[in-house]
């Protein structure tokens, strides 16, 4: 069982910045695409981002697309989230996701999960 780890989250004013990190032990992690979620109280889980297996295309939900940035280093094992221009409406718990064989969009195609770290904007 693969137990992926987030970090990064925290309170941030409206406009500001965070960086989320999820790091995934293990010599695989090459071979997933990896992925970022949301979920905010009393919704749904949410698609945020996610980054395939080399060469790492990416893709983004419109809601975060110009403002949010997904990366992967294959070295460290670790897949973050850049958060910028940040709203209120983006405050959730943030997930870490990963998989071998993902939609995109769809939770139920990821096979790892993290714990989640909370993001907080205020306005």
């Amino acid at each position: 069982q693969v137990q992926l780890g987030e970090s990064g989250g925290g309170l941030v004013q409206a406009g500001g910045s965070l960086r989320l990190s999820c790091t995934v032990p293990g010599r695989t992690f090459s071979n997933y695409a990896m992925g970022w979620f949301r979920q905010a109280p009393g919704k749904e889980r949410e698609f945020v981002a996610v980054i395939r297996r080399n060469p790492g295309s990416v893709y983004y939900a419109d809601s975060v697309e110009g403002r949010f940035t997904i990366s992967r280093d294959n070295d460290r094992n670790t897949v973050n989230l850049q958060m910028n221009s940040l709203k209120p409406e983006d405050t959730a718990v943030y997930y870490c996701a990963g998989g071998v064989a993902v939609v995109a969009d769809n939770p139920r195609t990821y096979d790892y999960w993290g714990q989640g770290t909370q993001v907080t904007v205020s306005s």
